[in-house]
């Protein structure tokens, strides 16, 4: 079947973000599937390419990256969201027929393209929730506006009436995703995953501890967007508690771009903290190294409960590392740390608890360890990007189907 596949922030293992999509077209066309995904343009100027047999049709004047687009003012971010949405609209029904269309939110203005473009085709959409839109900017503060925020949720019921099958990447997603009245047989879950093949246990990370001045440190790393969501504040304070106490044997470093980068680095040098690494943003197989030198890895949230929803990239490649992971949403993501104990739980929001989590797995090696080979088993067992590109397929090919029925919004 060919799939006309409508993400924004399409990114391959050489670059810094997300590979979802790339990962997920790249295992369709190797089944047999025709893949063309209409993305921004990664250059000065819009281009069309094939990576790996998929087809890219680049768009230009809209960002190609979610940290930066995110680090913008929320005005200024959703007009770019919004020229994105016209060229992709305008790309989209000029594209090829495709037997399927899918569209990965957010941000919820990628509905529009994927709605025209199934309804010029006759072609069934099937969209992917990643992010509770609009409930996570309302939660966040960054939507305030009364009638905006009634408009967003309209939207979006709106959008999962039209849908022929939603995709969400969490349960707490899908639980969402039902309330806003979407029957549940027509909600599928298909979390993020774990590399195999790029994260492992048996990585060899070369000389980065000794480059990063971290031999003979427990050191526990991030990979991963510098936003307001993630809220890294908290490990800065973490790593100012631990330096007041002299506990000289921990060392925390940071890779990532976005909004609060800035302010991250600035709080370091303030407060003169030299158990802090901070690393700029790269690809998949840099972050691979940088697990592999790692004793555990940390996904961090704001304190914010529509995030514990979350299903983030991060977290499965903490398990697919074997590496302990720390989180810190009270959630999804506790419950399988803790339930498969391949980690430990740090309050959200509270430095201190997450400082004396990482004393504890600093003090206590062997379960740390065996954190570490329960998280791999996990990765290999429920989060294998294999089988969840599998699952994402028959939800594709079930809806391409002419028996599969129209869509709730044509019945």
């Amino acid at each position: 079947m060919r799939i006309l596949y409508l993400h924004q922030f399409f990114k391959t293992r050489e670059q810094a973000g997300g590979t979802r999509s790339y990962e997920l077209a790249r295992h369709l066309v190797g089944s047999g599937h025709e893949v063309v995904i209409l993305t921004a343009a990664a250059g000065p100027s819009p281009a069309r390419r094939t990576v790996d047999g998929i087809r890219v049709v680049e768009i230009g004047g809209a960002s190609t990256d979610y940290a930066a687009a995110t680090a913008q003012g929320y005005s200024r971010r959703m007009a770019g969201f919004a020229r994105f949405a016209a060229a992709a609209t305008l790309a989209a029904v000029r594209a090829e027929r495709p037997d399927v269309v899918l569209a990965t939110s957010p941000p919820l203005t990628i509905a529009l393209p994927g709605i025209a473009a199934a309804t010029l085709h006759r072609a069934p959409l099937v969209f992917e929730v990643r992010d509770l839109w609009p409930e996570a900017p309302i939660q966040m503060g960054a939507l305030r506006n009364p009638i905006a925020q009634r408009v967003a949720r309209a939207s979006e019921r709106a959008v999962y009436r039209f849908a022929r099958h939603v995709v969400a990447l969490s349960p707490g997603m899908r639980d969402g995703v039902v309330a806003a009245g979407v029957e549940p047989d027509r909600v599928t879950l298909v979390p993020n995953a774990s590399d195999l093949d790029l994260f492992s246990p048996d990585l060899d990370p070369g000389d980065l501890r000794a480059r990063l001045g971290l031999e003979g440190k427990f050191v526990c790393s991030y990979f991963g967007t510098m936003g307001e969501a993630n809220d890294l504040s908290q490990v800065v304070e973490a790593a100012s508690v631990l330096q007041e106490r002299r506990e000289n044997g921990v060392a925390f470093v940071l890779q990532g771009e976005g909004k609060r980068r800035g302010a991250i680095e600035a709080a370091v040098g303030r407060r003169n903290l030299d158990n802090v690494v901070l690393l700029p943003a790269a690809g998949k197989a840099s972050a691979a190294r940088l697990a592999a030198a790692s004793d555990a890895c940390m996904t961090i949230f704001k304190d914010v409960p529509i995030l514990a929803t979350n299903s983030p990239n991060k977290l499965f490649d903490t398990f697919a590392a074997g590496r302990a992971a720390i989180v810190n949403t009270d959630g999804w993501q506790r419950e399988l740390v803790e339930g498969n104990a391949a980690g430990v739980y740090a309050r959200g929001g509270d430095p201190a608890h997450l400082a004396e989590q990482v004393l504890w797995l600093r003090d206590h090696p062997e379960e740390t360890a065996a954190y570490g080979r329960n998280a791999r088993v996990l990765a290999e067992t429920r989060f294998d990007r294999r089988m969840l590109a599998d699952r994402m397929c028959e939800v594709l090919e079930r809806a391409a189907a002419p028996d599969a029925g129209p869509a709730a919004s044509r019945g």
